[in-house]
């Protein structure tokens, strides 16, 4: 895989069936779907929990505006990543061009995505620090594979956001 900027693009390039496949998966891994630790880690009380009051405006003013915001950024991201849709049994490399008019909502929608797989598979700090962890022998290694390659497309594109 190889990441560039181009012009008005954010290209990733030579992307693989399986580096593609995690791309696409980004707008359902946001999602918490309804698992409690999942939604408390995304929408995380500003108290936690000490200041009931301020916890319920919390729930009733902001909750719904950043429920909005996730929804509009993994709205952008799928839209991008129709890219990649066609013929998904091919073993051919794709290109995806993201305009960087969109990396706001790339950056929102890779963190919630990371946010959520982590909740949904209780990572401890350790595992989530470990970048030496290598072979994936099960679906929990996937996942934590998964939350490192979205954290590089972050990385990637915030540098590009500052130069």
């Amino acid at each position: 895989m190889e990441i560039r900027r181009r012009n008005d693009h954010i290209e990733l390039s030579e992307l693989d069936p399986f580096l593609a496949e995690l791309l696409r998966q980004i707008p359902t891994s946001a999602d918490p779907g309804g698992v409690p630790a999942a939604e408390q880690r995304i929408f995380s009380s500003p108290t936690n929990g000490k200041e009931t009051e301020t916890c319920a405006e919390w729930k009733t003013y902001v909750e719904p505006e950043l429920r909005r915001l996730f929804q509009t950024a993994t709205q952008t991201v799928a839209g991008d990543l129709e890219q990649l849709n066609g013929n998904e049994k091919s073993l051919a490399n794709r290109t995806l061009r993201i305009p960087s008019k969109h990396a706001d909502a790339w950056l929102s929608a890779l963190n919630q995505a990371r946010l959520v797989i982590a909740a949904k598979n209780n990572f401890t700090e350790n595992e989530l620090n470990d970048h030496f962890r290598s072979p994936i022998g099960s679906r929990r290694d996937l996942s934590l594979f998964q939350v490192n390659f979205y954290g590089f497309l972050q990385e990637f594109i915030l540098r590009e956001l500052e130069s």
